[in-house]
């Protein structure tokens, strides 16, 4: 008979279960889920790249959008997505700070662009903006499976001069 407690004192298991990934750190997958997210921004976000979508993007994603009445599917976000480059075709976006933990990933970002094109009925202004927004991804066998944004919607509106800046004190 094996004396299980010997085997595993003795280490001989640790190859076999780091082969198999089940004595994987979670801190390796932290790690892991940061780097996806930050290629995330960088490959597509910042490219335009929609072709790399399903590289980050699971089948079943679900987005959760600031004002939105429901979340959105994959297809949902590709087509937002298309939206916001023909309004931003230069966006370039800066991953600030990263932190994740489990499977979580929280990314705080900011957006310069130039605003090309129509958004939300807003027709193209050609100014340049910085928005900071701050999104929560959630990662499932190395895809993005659920992610909520939030962006400074009303620092977009003042850029564009389609609100009035706020008062000075």
């Amino acid at each position: 008979m094996i004396n299980r407690r010997l085997v595993a004192a003795s280490g001989l298991m640790a190859p076999i279960l780091a082969a198999s990934g089940a004595a994987a750190d979670p801190a390796d997958d932290a790690q892991a889920n940061k780097a996806l997210v930050r290629r995330f921004f960088e490959e597509v976000w910042s490219t335009g790249d929609i072709g790399r979508r399903d590289d980050f993007l699971a089948a079943g994603y679900r987005g959760h959008m600031a004002g939105a009445e429901a979340p959105i599917d994959r297809d949902g976000w590709t087509a937002w997505f298309q939206g916001f480059r023909a309004a931003f075709p230069d966006a370039r976006f800066t991953v600030d700070d990263l932190l994740g933990e489990g499977d979580r990933v929280v990314a705080r970002l900011t957006m310069r662009g130039t605003h090309a094109g129509p958004l939300n009925g807003i027709p193209p202004t050609g100014r340049a903006v910085v928005v900071t927004g701050m999104s929560i991804e959630r990662i499932a066998g190395g895809r993005i499976v659920e992610g909520w944004n939030q962006n400074d919607a009303l620092g977009l509106l003042t850029q564009l001069g389609v609100l009035p800046p706020p008062p000075t004190s």
